[in-house]
């Protein structure tokens, strides 16, 4: 979970909440592990960033031309883009590598980083976790209404018969 965490899937950190519901994940533990899983994975991105620069990038050309307009965001907007990169899915994978190129200093990037991982873990896993508590309930409802349905359904077919059956023997 930590590795999925740092490379921000969500999906599967929802799913490991949907998890967390069912008993097979512990909720605590796991809000732990996606949140430093997340705080970890920014904090090599941003290491890369600052390390290499944007040179590494021009063998990929759409991906320098992505974090090209990231650095410019990070610039202007820092606290809004490092709060909320993990969930629009374009800007996930490339922003940490952005933050490093930019002038952001890594003592703010730091603290930061760790917020916004800490409140992306709480939501994804929380999300998830209500999804598994919401899907049982409708599930529960749904089948106790199946239920009411088929017993309905027997029912009147037990009468239809019935009442075939007396005819089928006031014939005899």
């Amino acid at each position: 979970m930590f590795a999925y965490a740092a490379s921000h899937t969500l999906l599967f950190a929802l799913f490991a909440g949907y998890a967390a519901h069912s008993g097979a994940l512990n909720f605590w533990t796991l809000i732990v592990v996606c949140w430093l899983g997340s705080f970890g994975g920014d904090v090599i991105r941003f290491w890369i960033g600052r390390r290499f620069g944007m040179g590494w990038l021009a063998r990929f050309p759409r991906l320098e031309h992505a974090v090209q307009i990231a650095v410019q965001l990070a610039n202007r907007h820092h606290v809004w883009m490092i709060m909320f990169h993990r969930y629009p899915h374009g800007i996930r994978g490339v922003a940490g590598f952005a933050y490093g190129m930019s002038r952001l200093p890594w003592s703010t990037f730091l603290v930061l980083n760790f917020v916004a991982a800490g409140l992306w873990s709480c939501a994804i896993v929380s999300a998830g976790y209500a999804f598994g508590r919401v899907s049982e309930k409708v599930m529960t409802d749904a089948s106790s209404g199946l239920g009411l349905a088929m017993l309905l359904a027997f029912l009147g077919l037990s009468w239809l018969l019935s009442k075939k059956l007396e005819r089928i023997v006031e014939r005899s």
